[in-house]
């Protein structure tokens, strides 16, 4: 029996839903703008499905279009912000909801320094912390690898300081 086009992207949604989450969790701190961009991501993924590319992975399609969307969707409106206070804290989730719980407490400090980082650079990192190899970084965001390694380099530097200054 021939799966449709419907099955076969419901499977994969929910195979690779954690991308969805880290990417959304990662670029809005507001429920409703995380409802919202979700959705916009998974309409435009249903619109390219039927133009995935088989030699590529899956996973590193789908990161592409997520962050593309994640990205533009706050280009287009200039004057959205996040209405989170700067007081809370806003930790990225890296899969669902429901396995927050079993991150230790520097794991969530480094999401949430990570939250921090402009978009680009936030892109990276996701892409990175999912062992996506700098060629495939680069790929996805359409900058050069060189320029993947020395964002990496920066970033590593940054995060790090922002731990040790926590900690005096």
């Amino acid at each position: 029996m021939k799966k449709t086009k419907k099955t076969l992207f419901t499977q994969s949604m929910e195979q690779h839903k954690g991308i969805i989450y880290k990417v959304v969790n990662s670029y809005c701190q507001n429920h409703d703008d995380r409802q919202d961009l979700a959705q916009e991501i998974l309409t435009t993924i249903w619109l390219a499905y039927d133009k995935y590319d088989k030699q590529y992975k899956f996973s590193t399609w789908m990161y592409r279009i997520a962050l593309n969307v994640a990205i533009s969707y706050y280009r287009k409106d200039s004057k959205r912000e996040d209405k989170a206070n700067a007081k809370e804290e806003c930790i990225v989730h890296i899969a669902d909801l429901s396995q927050e719980a079993d991150k230790s407490e520097e794991v969530k400090q480094l999401y949430a320094f990570i939250a921090q980082l402009d978009k680009l650079n936030k892109a990276i990192m996701l892409l990175y912390l999912e062992s996506e190899s700098y060629d495939n970084i680069a790929n996805s965001l359409g900058i050069s690898k060189t320029n993947v390694a020395t964002r990496i380099g920066r970033i590593k530097e940054i995060l790090k300081n922002k731990f040790v200054t926590q900690e005096s």
